[in-house]
């Protein structure tokens, strides 16, 4: 059973997006014992996995109103990492590294992921249990997003519309190596 996945961030026509792509930065790799900046606002940990809440979320070049709309994310679930906090606003990082403001409110805590194989065209497999010997339920295509059930910091169970199951923890973005989830 393959997974297939769609585009999850929709350019507006007339914005000049370059200028607006950044490369992503390898997620630092997190331990029990490790010390994480907090936000000065939300007092939560910076930086930190959430997902979008609705259908259309508009991403901003500040943290207001009035700045102008980069593009507008039309996935609600899609995760995102929220790297700074200036009052009611948050900037973001999505999984192809673009960045850019939220209003605060647009976000939630619920852990999504989307899949990232090692190499481009790769299936990454889903397993019916968090062990490399189980059987595989299905391979599933870059991009392709799902809800992180759990992570123990190797494995995490992951589910989306028509899989449910366990994915090595390296191959999905929204979750920290290393990192567990309950």
């Amino acid at each position: 059973m393959a997974v297939t996945t769609q585009s999850f961030r929709t350019a507006l026509r007339g914005l000049a997006l370059a200028t607006s792509i950044v490369a992503v930065q390898p997620a630092p790799a997190r331990s029990a014992g490790d010390v994480v900046a907090t936000g000065s606002v939300s007092g939560l940990p910076i930086p930190r996995f959430v997902s979008l809440k609705s259908d259309r979320v508009n991403t901003r070049s500040g943290p207001n109103k009035d700045q102008e709309i980069r593009w507008v994310y039309t996935h609600a679930g899609m995760p995102v990492e929220v790297t700074a906090e200036f009052e009611n606003w948050r900037r973001v990082r999505d999984w192809e590294g673009a960045e850019g403001w939220v209003y605060h409110s647009l976000l939630s805590g619920k852990r999504m992921a989307v899949v990232v194989p090692k190499m481009k065209d790769e299936l990454v497999p889903l397993y019916e249990s968090a062990d490399i010997e189980s059987a595989v339920a299905a391979r599933l295509q870059s991009g392709v997003l799902g809800a992180i059930k759990s992570c123990n910091g190797t494995w995490c169970q992951f589910s989306g519309k028509g899989f449910d199951g366990y994915v090595r923890q390296e191959r999905l973005w929204g979750a920290y190596p290393n990192e567990k989830v309950e």
